[in-house]
């Protein structure tokens, strides 16, 4: 993340996005498959590590093997195959919405899933039980733990999309979009943008 200064002085906190080239690899339409839709391919990948099909389909774009490819459902662009999208489809002041995979922290207690204290002081019985979840269910009742008790487990690696992100500055000439606050998922990963 950067910070950048308006003309007013107030500071606002960016990320730094590479939003482009985007080659279309693919393009819909109503005839032939029922509905309008681009598919954009982002980022380089070698034929040592591409299938034969992905080869094949990439070469109708005369374009070598792409990481990422994504459809987009009536893009407001009309393009061909083989045209790049690049950063000048947005504009400064538009409001974006940013999809990404959060950070993956593995197993993780209920202390820093949850935000959970454990209990309280380490003397009067207590033993070892300061990041403990503490009780987890009823007794005779119901005998068994509800739904939704907030317990240890695996934490991020979730599919997020953060709405209303507004966009400070573009530079076209690197492909690079700021956009105000954080994103989701760690540096070099991969986002979605949509307008």
């Amino acid at each position: 993340m950067t910070s950048v200064f308006d003309p007013a002085g107030k500071q606002t906190a960016c990320t730094i996005i590479e939003a482009g080239p985007c080659v279309v690899t693919q393009v819909k339409t109503t005839e032939s498959d029922g509905y309008n839709a681009l598919q954009l391919s982002f980022g380089d990948k070698t034929d040592k590590h591409s299938n034969k099909a992905e080869k094949n389909h990439f070469a109708k774009a005369s374009t070598a093997p792409k990481k990422f490819s994504k459809e987009f459902r009536n893009f407001s662009v009309e393009k061909n195959i083989g045209e790049t999208v690049t950063v000048e489809i947005f504009a400064e002041g538009d409001q974006v919405d940013v999809v990404g995979t959060t950070k993956g922290k593995g197993f993780q207690g209920v202390v820093k899933r949850h935000g959970f204290t454990g209990v309280g002081g380490a003397t009067h019985g207590q033993h070892d039980r300061q990041r403990a979840p503490g009780s987890l269910g009823n007794s005779s009742d119901a005998s068994r733990v509800m739904k939704g008790m907030r317990m240890a487990g695996r934490m991020g690696n979730d599919r997020v999309k953060l709405k209303g992100l507004k966009v400070v500055k573009i530079f076209p000439d690197k492909n690079y979009i700021l956009v105000s606050g954080s994103v989701p998922g760690y540096n070099g990963s991969i986002v979605l943008i949509q307008k």
